[in-house]
């Protein structure tokens, strides 16, 4: 199983001219291993793309992507690496996210497909990244 981040599936839904072959490609390459999934928090933020909830789940289908839900333990230790975060000074809004996928797949020991790397790797350092120049 692998735990796929939005920006991967944003390259597919935006065709985005530098990314959208890598992420088509790690996404196949994902998928021979075993299922695709994304949370609440993942689905929350590919949905800006679409005009409907329908449009949102035909993606997801054509995609093979399965919605698992965040366990507690994830969404309580998403919480402590937010405060650790802000604690180091960190400031930028909108990052909360982050940190809910990130701590998804560190609890459930899932390998998460991004291209965004770094809060991933300082705040969940566990997590198996599969990201552009990663092993």
């Amino acid at each position: 199983m692998t735990l796929v981040d939005s920006n991967v599936l944003l390259d597919l839904a935006t065709d985005d001219a530098n990314w959208a072959d890598w992420s088509q490609a790690q996404l196949e390459h994902a998928a021979s291993a075993g299922p695709l999934l994304i949370n609440n928090v993942i689905y929350a933020e590919i949905s800006i793309r679409y005009r409907t909830i329908e449009a949102v789940d035909a993606a997801l289908r054509d995609l093979k992507l399965e919605l698992a839900e965040i366990p507690r333990a994830a969404l309580f230790l998403a919480g402590k690496a937010y405060i650790q975060y802000r604690a180091a000074g960190g400031n930028r809004t909108g990052v909360l996210s982050d940190f809910f996928i990130g701590a998804h797949a560190a609890v459930e020991q899932l390998p998460l497909l991004t291209r965004d790397t770094r809060r991933y790797r300082s705040y969940f350092p566990t997590v198996v990244l599969i990201a552009p120049n990663e092993p």
